[in-house]
């Protein structure tokens, strides 16, 4: 996979990817549980506030700066192809600039920076900042994926009744259809709970946990977290089995239950 983006990726990326995430810690910090925190709702009645803003602009200079042949798509500012992956060779970096904001907003610690980079139809590179839990993960095609330095692996569980699941809830964004198989699916686990968001898919790659459901997501919500528990050794599909970022789901599992979680999911 290492071709994709061509000799060199990983540092060249690394060092860019890096950069932004120092930076968008200190912003993101810098409002966290302050007085400067003004929260507004968009018109799909998700919340944003100045640190969203801030940190999508300071990426997209960084991008431009580096001098790299990286289109952007974010959260905040949009972009091309924001339901499907780039058309052409042309590399884009997808961000979303402060993944959690509803729980930002709220002064609770679980937000973070998400960062990917796709090529030729495939993430190639991703990183994950989450200042206020003193965490970063990162993973490059082929190359394994970190936390903090240290190399990840998931659980060795191989049935779904031991198994811990976090999903995003069964609430009313999801139909009638969908909240049934979801709790189908946490009635099938030793242990269930609801919280959604990107660090059910870090614990997945992290080995705390055996699966995380995100049902109802957007791109940038979900790029860079498939690649991470890949290369950890579990696996990230959609309910059909395909590995995409762009249906809205993302399933992430230690590889070894994923095929029950899916059959309970159809």
């Amino acid at each position: 996979m290492s071709r994709i983006a061509g000799a060199g990726y990983v540092e060249t990326y690394s060092i860019l990817l890096k950069e932004i995430a120092e930076e968008a810690d200190g912003i993101a910090m810098r409002y966290f549980r302050s007085n400067e925190l003004h929260v507004e709702k968009k018109p799909d009645g998700t919340a944003v506030t100045p640190a969203d803003r801030a940190v999508e602009e300071m990426a997209r200079s960084k991008v431009a700066k580096s001098g790299l042949p990286l289109d952007v798509l974010g959260e905040e500012m949009g972009g091309a192809n924001a339901k499907s992956a780039s058309k052409d060779d042309r590399a884009r970096m997808i961000i979303d600039p402060i993944d959690g904001t509803e729980e930002f907003s709220r002064g609770i610690l679980v937000f973070g920076t998400l960062m990917a980079i796709e090529q030729g139809h495939e993430i190639v590179a991703a990183m994950v900042s989450a200042p206020a839990l003193h965490s970063r993960w990162w993973a490059y095609r082929g190359e394994g994926a970190y936390r903090d330095g240290k190399r990840l692996h998931v659980s060795n569980v191989d049935k779904l009744s031991n198994a811990m699941v976090f999903t995003t809830g069964t609430g009313p964004s999801k139909n009638a259809s969908d909240q049934a198989r979801i709790r189908r699916l946490l009635d099938a686990s030793r242990s269930s709970r609801s919280f959604g968001g990107f660090w059910q898919h870090m614990l997945v790659a992290e080995g705390a946990i055996e699966a995380a459901l995100d049902w109802t997501s957007k791109p940038w919500d979900l790029a860079p977290l498939g690649i991470i528990v890949e290369e950890a050794g579990g696996r990230s599909t959609n309910a059909r089995g395909e590995r995409t970022i762009y249906t809205g789901q993302l399933i992430s599992t230690n590889g070894r239950i994923h095929d029950q979680v899916l059959q309970l999911l159809q």
